[in-house]
Parts: C-alpha cells; sequence; structure tokens
C-alpha cells in the first residue's frame, strides 16, 4: 500500500525522482503511464506521463487520471513532479496541471521548488539559476521544444494560473521550518520557495510534509522518506539500491541537444550514426537501421541526432518545431525495439521527448529503481518483449562527459 504518490511530467523526471527517492533504501515503484490496476507493493508510487510540452487540456486530464489511480492505491500525499530547469511553454504545463491537481485535492496553496543543488539548480529570491548562469542565460534559452528566456519563476508561472503568485524568500527558509510553516500558512496559492543548497529542501520538505500537494523538482521530494519515518508512517527497513542483471549487449540512443548530452556523445568511442531530421522526414530510417543491423550489439553502439541549436533550429524552420521532434522520437524508437531484437539488454536514452517515445516502443510499463549512475539518473530493470532488460533514461542536462562509458561500465 503506497504512502506517497507523485505525478511526473516526462519520463527522465520521473526517474530521476524515483532514483533520488530511492537513495533512503525505501521500495519505489516507477510506472510508465498510468496502470490499469490499482494494486501497490511499494510505499513510494511514482506514475511517468508524457505530458511536458502536450497541449494543456491534454496534459490535465492525464494528470487526474493519474491522480485518481494514486488515491487508489492508498496515498495521501501527493507531489507533481517538473524539471528542475522549470521546462514549460508561455501556457503551461505546470501551473494548469498545478490548479487541477489542488482542485481534486481541496488543496489551498502549493509550493514551488525546482532546485536540485547537487546538480547545480538553485533559486534565489525566486530566479532559478543553472550553475552560476540565470536561467535565460544558460543553455536552456536554447531548447529546441521549451526555450526558456525567463529566470524569474513568479513571471512564468503567473500567465499559467488563475490565482495569485508569490514567493518565500531564502531568508525565511534560513530561519527554519517553523517560520518556514508560518509564512506558508500566510503565502498565497502559489508559493515559489527559495533553496540554494540541500540543508534549505529539508527545511522545505520539513515545513510541507502534511500539504496535500508539493509541487518541485526530484530533490524537494528526496528528504520525505526520512521525515515520514520520523512520523512512524513508513517502517525501517531499507534496501540496497542495486543494478540490474542482463545481458551484455548495448545500445545508446540520443535525441537531446543540451550542452552536456552534446558533450557526452563527443566524447562517446562507441560506433556511431548520425540522424539528421531532415533526411528522416524525406527518407524515413532506412539507413540508420541498415546501418544498427551491421552492429555488434557487444560494442555499444549509438544513434544520436544530437546536434548544435544552429542545427536544430534550420530543421524546426524547414518541418515545424513538433514534426522536427516527432521524427526523430520516431526513429529512435523504432531503432530501440531493433536493437533490443538483435541482442541489446542494456539501453542508454538522453533526452526527456526521446526516453518517452523509446520506452512505450518498448512497450514497458514498470521500472523497478536501481542504483544511480549519476545524480538523479539510475538504472533501472524492466521487461520488454520476454526478455528482461535495462534501462537509463537521462535527462539531457545531466550526467558527466563520461556519461555514457560510467552507465556501461556500472554494468560490465
Amino acid at each position: 500500500m503506497a504512502i506517497f504518490g507523485a505525478i511526473a511530467d516526462d519520463f527522465t523526471g520521473a526517474t530521476d525522482l524515483a532514483g533520488l527517492l530511492a537513495r533512503s533504501g525505501a521500495k519505489v515503484s516507477l510506472r510508465i503511464g498510468v496502470p490499469e490496476d490499482g494494486e501497490s507493493d511499494a510505499p513510494f508510487e511514482v506514475v511517468a506521463l508524457k505530458i511536458r510540452t502536450a497541449p494543456v487540456s491534454e496534459a490535465v486530464s492525464e494528470a487526474l487520471t493519474a491522480l485518481d489511480w494514486l488515491k487508489g492505491t492508498g496515498a495521501e500525499r501527493f507531489f507533481w513532479k517538473y524539471c528542475s530547469t522549470f521546462d514549460s511553454t508561455a501556457e503551461g504545463n505546470i501551473g494548469p496541471v498545478s490548479e487541477a491537481l489542488m482542485a481534486a485535492l481541496g488543496a489551498e496553496r502549493t509550493v514551488y521548488c525546482p532546485a536540485f543543488p547537487e546538480n547545480g539548480r538553485s533559486v534565489f529570491m525566486g530566479n532559478l539559476f543553472v550553475g552560476q548562469q540565470p536561467l535565460a542565460e544558460s543553455p536552456m534559452k536554447d531548447h529546441p521544444l521549451t526555450p526558456m528566456r525567463d529566470s524569474n519563476l513568479m513571471r512564468l508561472l503567473g500567465p499559467q494560473v488563475t490565482r495569485e503568485v508569490g514567493l518565500v524568500d531564502r531568508l525565511t527558509v534560513a530561519r527554519g521550518a517553523e517560520a518556514l510553516a508560518e509564512a506558508l500558512a500566510k503565502a498565497p496559492a502559489h508559493v515559489v520557495v527559495d533553496a540554494v543548497a540541500d540543508a534549505d529542501l529539508e527545511i522545505i520538505a520539513r515545513a510541507g510534509r502534511d500539504m496535500a500537494l508539493m509541487t518541485g523538482g526530484s530533490a524537494l521530494a528526496m528528504p520525505l522518506p526520512a521525515l515520514y519515518r520520523e512520523a512512524g508512517l513508513l517502517d525501517d527497513s531499507a534496501r540496497e539500491a542495486t543494478v540490474p542483471q542482463v545481458g551484455p549487449g548495448a545500445v545508446v540512443l540520443s535525441g537531446s541537444c543540451s550542452a552536456m548530452t552534446r558533450a557526452q556523445v563527443a566524447a562517446y568511442a562507441g560506433p556511431a550514426f548520425k540522424l539528421d531530421p531532415l533526411v528522416l522526414a524525406a527518407e524515413g530510417h532506412g539507413a540508420a537501421s541498415n546501418w544498427l543491423a551491421k552492429q555488434d550489439m557487444g560494442k555499444a553502439p549509438i544513434v544520436y541526432a544530437t546536434a548544435e541549436p544552429q542545427a536544430v533550429r534550420r530543421a524546426q524552420s524547414e518541418l515545424g518545431t513538433a514534426r522536427a521532434g516527432e521524427v526523430v522520437e520516431e526513429a529512435l524508437a523504432a531503432l530501440a525495439v531493433q536493437a533490443r531484437d538483435q541482442g541489446a539488454r542494456r539501453i542508454v536514452v538522453a533526452g526527456g521527448e526521446t526516453s518517452g517515445a523509446v520506452t512505450q516502443a518498448l512497450g514497458v510499463t514498470r521500472l523497478d529503481v536501481g542504483r544511480e549512475i549519476a545524480p538523479g539518473v539510475p538504472w533501472c530493470g524492466c521487461v520488454s518483449g520476454g526478455e528482461e532488460i535495462a534501462l537509463a533514461l537521462k535527462s539531457g542536462n545531466f550526467g558527466a562527459e563520461s556519461f555514457f562509458s560510467d552507465a556501461l561500465g556500472m554494468l560490465a
């Protein structure tokens, strides 16, 4: 029976959250889409949706369906997880989904805190920083689907919601959980909360642990298992996170065009094939499929559409933003199935939209969360096509330059 239910707006974000919760030693169940049954054997349930850039009405509908399922597992505390770079369009979907969940839960207010200090994300005076750069000056300004051109979370959130947006700043957080709880009780419906260090997140989690709904990046939820143990809601049993035990074949699939993923692709030494969205739109992915068919899965080939911002803009200009992304997702999803059928049992995927497309194509419905490769990126075990496989779903900006080799080396 679950005590905590989370809804994530993309698949890499869901594995990120699940991996941080699993650090506590508690069992974490990660569902791909809303399950058909209502059974749960884990205290922490995470539902991965693919709604970050979906139409607002669709995103809200899917999130409410997930909430209903989570309620059915027994969960009474809920979390809406979005990216630590607050990825969103001008319309949403962070704010609209939050308001819909609040209404369904009868919540008067909720907090917003995408900070993830371990990965260089911090919020100060309501402004989001990526490392030492304001969000709008970071590589996120060139994101192909959700370019972030403002660093101020109140200005970003305001147009997405119907009720007042406010701020509780770092000075209040530094006074401790009791002072923060008092400030939250007087705050408007949508409250951005500063955090620049893990200690701040623990204070925010402690102050808000009894709220019907909290929202934020994965790191805000990380202190919750310890707080639930402290409150007697979670037993003291813990298990060590392990890595999936699967066959040796491997493939790397990268659709992300983030600055870090570009560096990771450049650093990877395996056989490589680069996808071109314009070629995919005109000719399909046959050339990539033929190339992959000749590869030894033991050498872990990589297929990637990762490109510099100017190349992405050129493809979007000719194909349209949505279509440029769709042709890449469709190709990498089909190639993932082909690689599995050729013997790949270790599949590393870079990019949130790509991870969603690949996971759905593989027919995966549940992931067992294992050991982290890098902060927020665990290896996960699952079944696809009757085969046990290991999946690593990496958000574009996460991991070191050696991430792909590090991931595969962990399972060597």
